[in-house]
């Protein structure tokens, strides 16, 4: 079976085609995702992938300190967010299988941290698609690990309050249940 960290690089691609075709007149327009513009939501993606390679290092949140907070998109977003991943993916790549990440809430296996992450890649492709006017059709196989992924974490989403509550969708569309378990209505 393919690891999340194994599919982190399809997600970040299918992630960067989209970014790389937001049209000029979209980066403002609402995504998915409360309050949050298809800019702010880029911000965020370049956010989490600028600190990945500080964790993936060994350093704790408190040594990262608030160094990516803030806007980082500047005037070129699509480069800010190729400049992310350039660090990001290799970082992913280079790190050990029995490595523990410190996160916010405690340590966790490198596998652990890039299912979150590979959760979020996938999901917030959706929603940036779906805010900047692109294609919504995510890959098949980030999707069906994602979905095994958040199926297991259900309690852990709804508790958290980063997600909307669950919407029920119609179907066994593995994209479609997994947009539908973490609050988004695919219709």
């Amino acid at each position: 079976m393919t690891s999340a960290r194994e599919l982190i690089p399809v997600a970040a691609d299918r992630f960067s085609h989209a970014v790389h075709g937001v049209p000029d007149d979209r980066w403002d327009a609402a995504t998915p995702c409360a309050d949050w513009s298809v800019r702010d939501l880029l911000n965020h993606l370049v956010s989490e992938h600028l600190w990945a390679p500080p964790l993936l290092a060994g350093q704790t949140v408190e040594q990262v300190g608030d160094r990516f907070d803030g806007d980082l998109l500047g005037d070129d977003p699509a480069a800010a967010w190729d400049r992310a991943m350039a660090a990001s993916l290799p970082a992913f790549a280079d790190a050990s299988d029995d490595q523990e990440v410190h996160l916010s809430f405690g340590s966790v296996p490198v596998e652990e941290y890039a299912s979150q992450m590979l959760v979020d890649l996938t999901v917030h492709c959706w929603d940036l698609a779906r805010g900047a006017g692109l294609t919504e059709k995510l890959d098949p196989g980030t999707v069906e690990k994602s979905l095994e992924y958040a199926r297991t974490h259900t309690d852990q989403y709804a508790a958290s309050g980063l997600f909307a509550p669950a919407v029920e969708v119609s179907g066994e569309d593995p994209q479609d249940l997994l947009l539908g378990l973490l609050g988004r209505d695919p219709g």
